[in-house]
């Protein structure tokens, strides 16, 4: 299969999409064709990484990975993806629990899949020359994830961008206590302006070809194309339990969860209704309430990953399904604020004993303001995108506990960290890279 800018039809291969990044005219990759399933081509088939292999082969056909996508999943996905009933009544619901592997949050899905395919591409040396420099922006997530993903493979470098006092203090962790190949930098401003500056080091010709860039977020179709696997396990699981379609609640910020949510659907996956959840970051559901898109300055809040004010996959879900009325046929969005978050905090740990993130308590509240109508007799997963111990300083205050972290995440808080800080101009980075 082939792949092409959102912006125009010129063709290229999967290699040369996932070690670009994005398209030379700016736009995002996406492939020519999405593949169509039925429930029933994966009978028999219950592994998360074996389902993997299965619905990403179309995508990866005629590729020189193409006969090494199984050790690819097998390699990157070798942890759980669980979903937990909380509530079965007259409706359901559940969570996704995406917390289970090495950094504890579902970025690391994407990024160990992404690093997998880009290790084995550098080692065929016919789509790119090591030293390859990935260039990550990132809200919170997803650099810690991209950055352990990508930690001591041969030629490769990582620098990482993240907003000065905007992530916790444990995700800043995650992100600046790696060395080696891994370089941290905190820059003064927002997400968004870590991600102008990776758009801008991508769109200067001379830059990207000396330092041989490539991105590891989301705008990277190769770190995009996993996360449609565990909607695709999760939907399946329900399918042949039941045989009935179940629903999904994202908790979403740059939107390639709520996107590849989105992917697995149109692909034939057993899911019925998708909601966006998003902070007081309200881009999306307001484009959805007015069909005006209106990218602005983000605004920080408790659910930090979420914090973003211009969702750069929007251009590839707009491209996909329409504008806003064709997009309110296929999602509904809903915006939680901070009050909210914390309120939910503890209403869910009172409710069931356990500790959620704040991003994962922005779904659990959608939920509960869902009508009636739609909880009825439904089957309601909401995607619990972290574990709440990366985000200590605030669910132990409100829930007047502490949260263990898991043994990874433990072992990484014993790391020395070290980051440089610059400002939001491109010469600085630049200069530093």
């Amino acid at each position: 299969m082939q792949f092409h800018s959102t912006r125009s039809d010129t063709l290229v291969c999967i290699e040369q999409a996932i070690m670009s990044g994005t398209a030379p005219d700016g736009g995002l990759y996406v492939p020519e064709l999405l593949p169509r399933f039925a429930p029933t081509d994966f009978d028999g088939n219950t592994e998360f990484a074996s389902i993997a292999a299965q619905l990403l082969a179309p995508f990866f056909a005629g590729s020189s990975l193409q006969n090494e996508l199984d050790a690819i999943c097998a390699d990157a996905l070798n942890f759980p993806v669980p979903v937990r009933t909380l509530e079965d009544d007259a409706g359901s619901l559940a969570v996704l629990e995406m917390f289970h592997g090495p950094t504890a949050a579902f970025k690391d899905v994407g990024a160990r899949f992404l690093a997998a395919n880009m290790a084995r591409i550098i080692e065929h040396g016919e789509y790119a020359q090591p030293p390859v420099t990935i260039l990550v922006a990132t809200s919170g997530d997803t650099g810690g994830a991209v950055a352990a993903a990508f930690h001591r493979r041969a030629g490769l470098r990582v620098v990482v961008l993240f907003p000065d006092g905007r992530v916790s203090a444990r995700q800043q962790h995650q992100l600046t206590c790696w060395g080696d190949n891994v370089i941290s930098l905190s820059v003064r401003g927002e997400f968004d302006d870590c991600q102008r500056l990776v758009k801008e080091a991508f769109a200067d010709p001379q830059l990207r070809a000396r330092h041989s860039l490539c991105s590891a977020n989301s705008i990277n179709v190769g770190r995009l194309l996993p996360q449609s696997a565990y909607y695709a396990k999760a939907s399946l699981d329900y399918w042949r339990a039941t045989g009935q379609r179940c629903n999904f609640i994202v908790p979403t910020g740059n939107l390639g969860n709520g996107f590849a949510c989105v992917w697995a659907k149109r692909m034939g996956m057993p899911i019925d209704r998708i909601v966006f959840a998003t902070t007081a970051n309200t881009t999306i559901p307001d484009y959805l309430a007015s069909g005006d898109w209106q990218p602005r300055p983000s605004i920080p809040t408790l659910a930090s990953a979420m914090d973003v004010g211009d969702p750069s996959n929007m251009e590839r879900l707009r491209a996909l399904v329409g504008d806003a009325d064709a997009l309110r046929e296929e999602i509904q969005a809903a915006a939680v604020t901070d009050d909210i978050i914390r309120a939910t905090i503890v209403d869910e740990y009172a409710r069931h004993a356990i500790a959620w993130c704040p991003h994962t308590a922005t779904g659990l509240h959608v939920y509960r303001e869902l009508a009636e109508s739609l909880r009825q007799d439904a089957h309601w997963i909401v995607v619990a995108t972290a574990h709440a111990a990366k985000f200590d300083s605030i669910v132990e205050p409100l829930l007047k506990t502490e949260v263990e972290p898991p043994p990874e995440l433990a072992e990484l808080l014993n790391w020395p960290a070290s980051y440089d800080t610059i400002d939001p101009e491109l010469p600085e980075l630049a200069s530093r890279l």
